[in-house]
């Protein structure tokens, strides 16, 4: 009887395993080609994994919760559509039975029970025999995530957990980035409740977004600048572009794009702005990698990176953005797209506000807020004196890390961004 096995997909370059949060089809199921089968998790990506072939499923080999290799066999579908009484594959039979044995024994092996309540926010696994050490040592699931593990592909281990507790509260001088410094936890049961009241439990990316905003907050001495920015030239030409450009090229033209592309140059000009902080080292970015705040249809955020944007023509940014934006709505984003952003942009205007202060993307150093585009009345010299005119205007804001951007720099950085849009050619060509 002729089979099939689903692996688990390589998502990306630096990926090397990936979480099943949900099957959506069991042993004895018959599916079809392109019929989803999973659902799995990398950091903050979900992606669903379709079938690439017919048949039944034979046999689902990790169950929810398991935190499966690249390559490794997850499911056996025949092909003829029948279900054998037992697998046809004896190797995977085996190894598929000894597994929850396995992890027993060794708290090194691959895992395969669900993720108990309250444990990693961050979907990594832990043994029972580390839960329980950490639960008996009030050892908080962001202290777990963060700590740094000495079995296989860096798992925590029993004596990871007790050499933490034996040097808890010593410190070490050494950089949050080198100890894997925990992130403060979030509070729970001290709101008390309404009559009413409804309580949502945080879904998984909304817990890691809590915690990363958290610890961002905790980590960065925030400070923000602001400045209001003429862009009626700006305004103007994308007015008179936009549909005979969605008409050409099959794509909506934001002001996005602009921003990007005067962020970049900026970048440049201002290193230290596209940097990072470990310890008492500043790391200056080569690349210009810059991360695009999305929202989603769930109503979280995520953060796509557009790579090397300083070397993308305008057009080019256009494409590669409204891919990404594309991709993060419909769930079909990979790892890689939204890893090595070394500066964010929030986009206020998006839901027409005119400013904001966003918090930092660690372990970024600065994010700018874009504010909504306006009409209002200014006053303009001219050769005859100052006139009152209608000019398209817009807010810009830069939260910044105060440890190593200073005002100076912060707000020569920000008055760049600006100069760079209000000095946009009105005649430009995509």
């Amino acid at each position: 009887m002729a089979a099939f096995n689903i692996v688990m997909p390589k998502m990306g370059e630096s990926i090397q395993e990936a979480t099943i949060t949900r099957w959506l089809k069991k042993a004895g199921d018959k599916v079809e080609e392109d019929d989803v089968l999973l659902e799995i998790a990398t950091d903050k990506v979900d992606s669903e994994i379709p079938s690439p072939v017919a048949g039944v499923i034979a046999k689902v080999l990790f169950p929810e919760g398991a935190k499966v290799p690249v390559g490794e066999t997850i499911a056996i579908i025949n092909l003829e559509g029948d279900v054998p009484a037992s697998s046809d594959d004896p190797v995977q039979q085996d190894k598929a039975d000894s597994l929850s044995e396995e992890a027993i024994k060794n708290d090194d092996a691959p895992k395969i029970e669900k993720e108990s309540s309250g444990f990693s926010g961050t979907g990594r696994f832990y043994s029972p025999l580390v839960q329980s050490i950490a639960r008996k040592e009030s050892i908080t699931p962001a202290e777990l995530d963060a700590m740094k593990g000495s079995g296989r592909d860096g798992r925590v281990r029993k004596q990871d957990v007790l050499s933490w507790v034996e040097n808890r509260g010593k410190s070490s001088g050494k950089s949050a980035a080198s100890e894997g410094a925990a992130r403060p936890p979030m509070p729970s049961g001290n709101i008390p409740l309404m009559p009413g009241d409804q309580v949502v439990v945080m879904d998984r990316i909304r817990k890691m977004i809590a915690e990363h905003m958290v610890f961002s907050k905790q980590v960065s001495p925030h400070v923000a600048n602001f400045v209001e920015a003429d862009v009626t030239h700006l305004a103007l030409w994308r007015e008179r572009m936009k549909d005979s450009f969605l008409q050409r090229e099959k794509q909506k033209l934001t002001f996005m794009p602009v921003f990007i592309e005067a962020v970049a140059k900026a970048l440049k000009e201002y290193p230290g702005v596209n940097a990072s902080v470990d310890g008492d080292n500043i790391i200056l970015r080569r690349d210009v990698n810059i991360g695009i705040a999305v929202a989603l249809p769930t109503g979280n955020l995520i953060v796509p990176v557009i790579r090397n944007a300083d070397q993308k023509s305008l057009l080019g940014i256009v494409i590669e953005m409204n891919r990404l934006a594309t991709d993060a709505r419909s769930n079909k984003l990979k790892p890689d797209d939204i890893q090595g952003g070394t500066f964010t942009i929030s986009n206020f205007g998006t839901f027409r506000n005119i400013a904001g202060t966003p918090i930092i993307n660690q372990p970024q150093v600065a994010i700018l807020a874009t504010g909504t585009i306006e009409k209002k009345p200014a006053v303009l010299e001219t050769p005859t004196g100052d006139v009152i005119a209608i000019r398209h205007k817009m807010i810009l804001s830069l939260s910044y890390d105060h440890r190593v951007v200073d005002g100076a720099m912060g707000g020569a950085f920000l008055r760049r961004i600006a100069d760079l849009l209000e000095a946009f050619d009105g005649s430009r060509t995509l």
